[in-house]
């Protein structure tokens, strides 16, 4: 039997069809998308009311430093609420990010996003947490900093790339609110 005297291959499916069907699930991505950027605007008219962020000293990022990590700054959340990601300033954005205690204060130098600066004076406390908005590892795998910031108590999320890192960040944070209260 030649090539030619084969039966053809089976007809494909309805080209209207499948590209009715393609429409309507680009549609319905575009909608889903549009409310998450809509939510995520909403939320931020909602805490307009947080303040400015203090500015970095210049003498902060050559001082000496109690504890340093590299690793992932996860979120900010109102402290106690870990699903009430705070979008202000730039807090509820993920990135790398390197943090350092100073005797001044807390340094989250981030890559891609504003540097976030708690003075000691405003550091409430350290612990570890398993997560927080969106971030869920090991049991303790997240360096927890409480803050407060105008009227609002803050919790902001440190994962280290290094384990050994989360201890000693905890202690130097404590030891430097402890200091500040």
């Amino acid at each position: 039997m030649t090539l030619l005297a084969a039966p053809h291959s089976a007809p494909t499916t309805h080209l209207g069809e499948r590209l009715g069907w393609t429409a309507l699930v680009l549609v319905l991505l575009a909608l889903a998308y549009l409310l998450m950027w809509r939510g995520w605007k909403a939320r931020a008219r909602r805490q307009s009311d947080v303040p400015e962020l203090a500015a970095v000293p210049p003498a902060v990022a050559r001082g000496p430093q109690r504890a340093r990590s590299e690793g992932t700054y996860v979120v900010t959340t109102t402290a106690g609420d870990w699903l009430d990601r705070i979008v202000a300033h730039g807090l509820g954005e993920r990135s790398l990010a390197h943090l350092a205690v100073h005797e001044s204060g807390v340094l989250f130098s981030r890559v891609g996003a504003p540097d976030l600066f708690v003075p000691a004076a405003a550091l409430r406390g350290a612990r570890l947490e398993r997560g927080m908005a969106g971030k869920f590892v090991e049991e303790g795998g997240l360096v927890v900093v409480t803050w407060q910031h105008g009227d609002r108590l803050l919790d902001t999320g440190f994962r280290p790339r290094a384990a050994a890192d989360r201890d000693a960040l905890v202690a130097a944070v404590e030891s430097l609110a402890g200091a500040a209260r």
